[in-house]
């Protein structure tokens, strides 16, 4: 699973994914730049709107950056989009205050073709700047983790222009033109395989790529828009950054479907607060880190019920390597004195 020995760096996050168990697990949480933190939003009123915040390198390094000074995590992610690709691909995003992303459909084959064959530098160098920013500016033992979202996950917002309950527009696409799909698929992939192996060359130590609706695909159609195109990210962007380490989140995924991805020699797995530990543990442990599977509810909740939960995940988990994070990522309303709890219950000595 990951290198013979660890790297020169001496990071416990980047330690845990090369396959090394360490004593505590590293944390970090996924969306930890964001809402919850006053200073986040702050930045966030000065930028005056999602995107512009998105794409200018100096804000977007600082509120990387918030969560490490408030908490010390061990793991800093930039902060940027899923959606900046198919914007940097030349299709309409906006956001729209209380309502989300909104999208210019692509679903005919005149428009997949007409996307941009190389990602616009206006969309992504800002992305590639803040990365550089941050990653001169991280204590040494912090890694800095770049990402995208994975192809399924993108074409689902592409489809249907914005996010749904059961991302049936894509799904029915999917089902009525496979060849279609597979179009938009093929310049997703390697626009993702671009972008994160750019994000790698600007200072990120791994990548993650995070597939938020991998859950509401059968088995069959897993195997192909969700397995397949990641197979191929990986590939791709191992053929140019052989040493890359690479973390897939599949939410929602199966046991079963967690094994298949885990066949494909990433360095990492996140999973969601719904797997059984104790059987991830069992399947997977041998194979790559285990990321999650604290649920963010229990996170807003607080309490001695908290407590108990992160000492469970630490102790089914002991003895391989396990990064601490969320099943999902940390919600605005979730109190920075239950954040600091984690920080406190995640590094103590059991």
């Amino acid at each position: 699973m990951g290198m013979s020995e660890p790297r020169a760096k001496a990071s416990p996050f980047l330690n845990t994914l090369d396959g090394f168990a360490q004593p505590t697990p590293p944390l970090w949480m996924m969306r930890q730049a964001g809402r919850y933190l006053p200073e986040y939003r702050e930045v966030r009123a000065k930028a005056g709107d999602f995107l512009t915040l998105c794409y200018n390198p100096e804000m977007a390094a600082e509120v990387t950056l918030q969560p490490i000074r408030r908490f010390g995590f061990d793991a800093a992610i930039i902060f940027s989009d899923i959606l900046v690709v198919p914007h940097a691909l030349g299709v309409d995003v906006r956001f729209e205050a209380g309502e989300g992303p909104r999208l210019e459909t692509i679903t005919t084959r005149d428009r997949i073709d007409n996307l941009r064959q190389l990602l616009d530098p206006a969309k992504v160098q800002p992305v590639y700047e803040a990365i550089t920013r941050v990653a001169g500016e991280l204590p040494d033992e912090t890694a800095l983790i770049g990402f995208c979202g994975a192809p399924w996950t993108v074409a689902t917002y592409m489809v249907a222009g914005r996010g749904t309950d059961d991302q049936g527009p894509a799904r029915m696409m999917a089902l009525k033109d496979p060849d279609l799909f597979d179009a938009l698929m093929d310049r997703l992939v390697e626009a993702s395989i671009r972008h994160l192996g750019a994000q790698i060359d600007a200072g990120a130590d791994a990548v993650q790529i995070f597939d938020t609706w991998a859950g509401v695909l059968d088995p069959e159609m897993f195997e192909r828009w969700c397995i397949r195109p990641l197979r191929q990210i990986v590939n791709g962007l191992r053929q140019t950054h052989r040493n890359a380490r690479i973390i897939a989140f599949p939410r929602g995924a199966t046991l079963e479907a967690l094994e298949q991805i885990a066949d494909l020699k990433l360095n990492g797995i996140g999973i969601d607060w719904t797997v059984d530990r104790k059987a991830a543990k069992a399947r997977l442990g041998d194979k790559v880190a285990i990321q999650g599977n604290l649920d963010p509810l229990r996170l807003i909740a607080g309490g001695p019920q908290l407590e108990e939960q992160i000492l469970n995940i630490r102790r089914d988990f002991e003895g391989i390597p396990h990064i601490m994070n969320l099943g999902h990522g940390i919600k605005p309303e979730t109190p920075i004195a239950h954040v600091e709890k984690l920080v406190e219950k995640a590094r103590e000595k059991l």
